[in-house]
């Protein structure tokens, strides 16, 4: 995050983390190391990879679609309804980057970040959310590889600052 972080001085209700999974390529190289030569080719692979991004990030954002409209006509609620946003929002975080798609995965930790600060479902949340849903969807329509340059910089400002705003709203109210 940057210096204007809101999600600092947040209570976090949920943590939403990473799961590592047993290291197998580990185990079977055993405590020697890998060739330098490997490390290269592995980091090179990854670097041409040529995977469209496209369908695979369409999916996750229909996915955070459907259960924004879930959570408006009140299908799914509460905490089960915020998992339901993370998890998408998590896979996009997550593969975003490995796709060249860098921008994703920063508005995807910024929304992470956001849903593992609120208590609850509202449709202001939902709001924020949608806002969300709608940046990515715009990175990956107009093909925004890399950080997006100063419009990616002013997209995830604008996002930290609708989540400043909606902290902001619910101090004044006592919520926090």
């Amino acid at each position: 995050m940057t210096e204007k972080d809101p999600f600092k001085n947040q209570k976090k209700f949920r943590k939403a983390e990473l799961i590592n999974p047993p290291n197998i390529l580990k185990k079977k190289i055993g405590s020697g190391g890998i060739k330098e030569a490997s490390l290269i080719k592995a980091q090179e692979i990854l670097e041409e990879n040529t995977t469209d991004f496209t369908p695979i990030a369409t999916e996750l954002i229909e996915a955070l679609e459907r259960e924004i409209q879930n959570s408006e006509n009140n299908v799914t609620n509460g905490e089960a309804a915020i998992e339901a946003l993370l998890y998408p929002a998590m896979q996009l975080k997550a593969q975003g980057a490995m796709f060249h798609f860098p921008l994703v995965t920063e508005v995807s930790d910024i929304l992470v970040n956001f849903l593992e600060t609120i208590e609850n479902i509202d449709s202001d949340v939902l709001e924020i959310v949608s806002a969300h849903k709608m940046t990515i969807s715009i990175v990956i329509s107009n093909h925004m590889i890399g950080d997006g340059g100063a419009q990616g910089k002013s997209l995830k400002m604008s996002l930290m600052d609708a989540c400043s705003r909606y902290y902001k709203s619910r101090k004044n109210r006592g919520d926090f």
